[in-house]
């Protein structure tokens, strides 16, 4: 019993990581197809949701490694975990790009095409760098 109710917790946390990376590729979305208006699609919009919900499903969470190898060897003592630090990272530029976003949609701002295109290289860095990372955490279990 015990065992099904953290599977069920597990799962219904993977969804809300899924649903919170749908929503900041939304307003990301929003924002870069209200400044370019050849984006302005439904299908931007989805694909933008989708690559987020991808990303922040596979990207969050990822188990480190050991801080310790097999035995108590310390071989991984000093190595960065590439899964571990593309996540992070990943992480952080999917949400500042969301963040900023929502401040540009909520005050009705019209940054210059620079900003806007740089907040979308930085949604889309984001999550590519959270799909590689949980990529290879996934890989490596």
């Amino acid at each position: 019993m015990r065992l099904r109710v953290r599977k069920a917790a597990h799962i219904l946390e993977r969804c809300g990581l899924a649903l919170a990376g749908a929503a900041c590729g939304l307003f990301v979305g929003a924002h870069v197809g209200t400044s370019i208006g050849a984006l302005t699609t439904v299908a931007f919009l989805l694909a933008m949701m989708v690559v987020g919900t991808i990303g922040f499903y596979l990207g969050i969470d990822i188990p480190p490694l050991p801080f310790h190898g097999e035995n108590g060897d310390p071989h991984n003592r000093g190595k960065v975990d590439a899964a571990e630090f593309l996540s992070a990272v990943g992480t952080f530029c999917a949400t500042l790009a969301a963040f900023t976003s929502v401040i540009m949609v909520v005050l009705h701002l019209e940054p210059h095409l620079a900003w806007t295109g740089l907040i979308l290289a930085g949604w889309l860095a984001g999550v590519a760098m959270q799909i590689v990372a949980g990529t290879i955490g996934r890989v490596r279990r």
